[in-house]
């Protein structure tokens, strides 16, 4: 592998790590309480209707399921990785997916510092994974910068880290 396509492997990794940071570390709790919730909120939405900006998930909720998206994320990375150079192609169903999974948990957040960087984060998934070379595109401080405010946002709401 070359080694400007390993360091962009490394950072789009790294860009998940940081997307990861938002877990609590427990797998079997997340998974649980991630499947029950996603149901609950249009049940909630039908009896309550809240306003347009009230979350549809808590911000720990969001969390744990960013964590997921990030682990899935990481796991198809690794595959491809491992089977030898990825393609741009490879690098942009893996971005295109990220940004659709962290913009759907960004819609959830209402208008929170969580939900705003999920947007943000979610954007710049999609400028790279739109770009001609998108793990290049994904080098960028920009996203970096995104990772970082959910790790913040995700720590403000009392999830602890994973790293």
């Amino acid at each position: 592998m070359k080694s400007s396509r390993f360091a962009s492997a490394v950072l789009i990794l790294a860009a998940a790590t940081a997307l990861a940071a938002c877990g609590d570390g427990d797998a079997a709790t997340n998974a649980a309480s991630t499947a029950p919730t996603s149901a609950a909120p249009s049940a909630a939405a039908t009896s309550t209707a809240p306003s347009p900006a009230a979350p549809a998930m808590s911000d720990k909720e969001i969390c744990e399921s960013a964590q997921k998206a990030s682990d899935e994320m990481k796991a198809e990375l690794l595959k491809i990785v491992s089977a030898g150079e990825p393609s741009a192609a490879d690098y942009k169903k893996i971005l295109a997916g990220l940004e659709e999974r962290v913009t759907s948990l960004a819609t959830a957040g209402g208008d929170s510092k969580l939900a705003t960087a999920l947007k943000t984060f979610g954007a710049e998934a999609a400028k790279a994974a739109a770009a001609a070379d998108p793990a290049t595109a994904a080098d960028n401080p920009a996203f970096e910068k995104a990772g970082t405010d959910i790790t913040t946002a995700c720590k403000a709401a009392g999830v602890t880290f994973v790293l």
